[in-house]
């Protein structure tokens, strides 16, 4: 048996921060990862797609030259191999940057291998078996296959990162995060796309008219849509992929070329062995913790995707902090002191902090609320990026920033201004009076809250 003092299970986002603090603080540490260092953001999440969608921009900018006044001779076209050499190139950098960094560290060990519970204290990778007295559970999630597509050769987030051709026709089940990135940047490839949604619009988590505007953006660069889509599954022909999209009415087959499954994830839970330490999940297979990341059982923690606290980059960092803050600084840090914030990266990206619309009417408090499209927006118009909104809702009584969405050129960026003002738990008034640069995006932000109207 190797004695340690922590171990941390995975090298996600927050699993190598917080191994390199067990280390630094002088806790005999180890780190276990069974297949690619970075976790989930740097191999096949953030970091590859965002790459792929830079590529797709700029193919998409070449097209568009003449409506800046530029012109290209001959026919724009995409070389996907030189595409994804340069995708696996930064992903490259940054996977072996963490990898070199963790094996460099003193004080820990770097094991590389599938790590398994035998009990609540103890863990067996192959044939070394290990104990620890602060275990750190940080291994990730993967996409989610249903019953339907065992048949067909299906594509996954995952898989999406070994395609080195363009698509004929790209089906893409999931009309939510993933699947609109992938069909947009495949469109702008050069693939024909059709999403399949079994909603009755897209990103069914945002504002109806969020999502009409998302649709239209998309539609208008040439996407299909299939809505309301029960009974989901596919079947091969040849190489041609079958989808069936609805068993009762209409045109019920979708034929493409490709398929690619976006329709959620499940945590990497399921062969951890955490019963054998007593661990508790939920129905879902999320490990259940506590405001501080903790589970049941004492000494085990768990951080990042497989916890269901956040499902995001920004939030597996925060879980190291808010672990590392209570373990090692005695600063009490929770879960529930943040404020929901993430990004839609489709192009232009769609940006959300706190409550939406619907969430605040639905709350029943009173509220004011200032909007503006991006077509009343100077630098928007200036670059001839138009299209989307900003939409902000504030307390009518405490002058607090309740929630925003910011659909539209930079949104992605810009909408820090308001996070941070909520962070600060200050009234809006104090952007509302701030003196931003001009010509730039943010700059409409005062001007927004300085014309709020009371939400009816």
């Amino acid at each position: 048996m190797e004695q340690f003092d922590a171990i941390v299970i995975g090298t996600g986002q927050a699993g190598p921060s917080l191994a390199a603090r067990c280390a630094a603080e002088g806790l005999k540490t180890a780190i276990i990862e069974r297949a690619r260092f970075g976790g989930t953001c740097v191999n096949n999440g953030c970091t590859p797609t965002k790459a792929l969608v830079a590529s797709a921009k700029a193919a998409h900018v070449a097209r568009r030259g003449a409506d800046y006044g530029v012109n290209i001779n001959g026919t724009i076209s995409v070389d996907m191999g030189a595409v994804k050499a340069r995708k696996d190139k930064i992903v490259e950098q940054s996977n072996t940057g963490v990898e070199k960094w963790l094996k460099s560290l003193e004080n820990l060990t770097v094991i590389e291998g599938h790590a398994r519970f035998e009990s609540a204290n103890t863990l067996s990778v192959g044939e070394r078996q290990l104990s620890a007295e602060k275990i750190f559970i940080n291994v990730g999630g993967r996409a989610f296959v249903p019953d339907g597509y065992e048949n067909v050769n299906y594509l996954t987030n995952s898989t999406m990162m070994d395609i080195d051709f363009v698509p004929e026709h790209l089906i893409v089940v999931g009309g939510s995060y993933i699947g609109l990135e992938f069909g947009q940047m495949y469109r702008r490839f050069g693939s024909e796309v059709t999403i399949i949604e079994r909603g009755p619009r897209l990103v069914r988590r945002e504002d109806e008219d969020v999502s009409e505007e998302v649709q239209r953006i998309l539609a208008d660069e040439g996407i299909n849509f299939r809505f309301n889509a029960e009974c989901l599954s596919a079947r091969m022909e040849g190489d041609r992929v079958i989808a069936t999209v609805d068993c009762d009415s209409g045109d019920n087959e979708v034929r493409g070329s490709h398929i690619l499954l976006a329709i959620g994830r499940r945590p990497n839970t399921h062969d951890l062995g955490l019963d054998k330490a007593g661990v508790e999940i939920d129905d879902r297979g999320f490990i259940e913790v506590d405001d501080e990341l903790q589970t049941n059982v004492p000494g085990i923690w768990a951080l990042g995707d497989c916890n269901g606290q956040g499902a995001f980059t920004h939030t597996a960092y925060n879980d190291f902090e808010i672990v590392a803050a209570n373990i090692f600084d005695n600063d009490p840090r929770r879960v529930s002191d943040r404020i929901l914030c993430y990004g839609l990266f489709t192009d232009p990206a769609l940006a959300r902090v706190g409550m939406s619309e619907t969430e605040v009417r639905n709350s029943g408090r009173k509220a004011l609320i200032g909007t503006r499209p991006m077509s009343r927006i100077a630098r928007a118009k200036e670059k001839g990026e138009t299209y989307g909104f900003m939409k902000i809702l504030v307390d009518a009584e405490t002058n607090k920033i309740l929630g925003a969405t910011i659909l539209g050129i930079e949104g992605d960026e810009i909408i820090h201004c308001l996070l941070d003002i909520m962070y600060a738990d200050a009234p809006y008034t104090v952007i509302q009076r701030a003196v931003h640069i001009h010509p730039t995006v943010a700059e409409l932000i005062p001007t927004t809250l300085g014309d709020l109207k009371p939400l009816e």
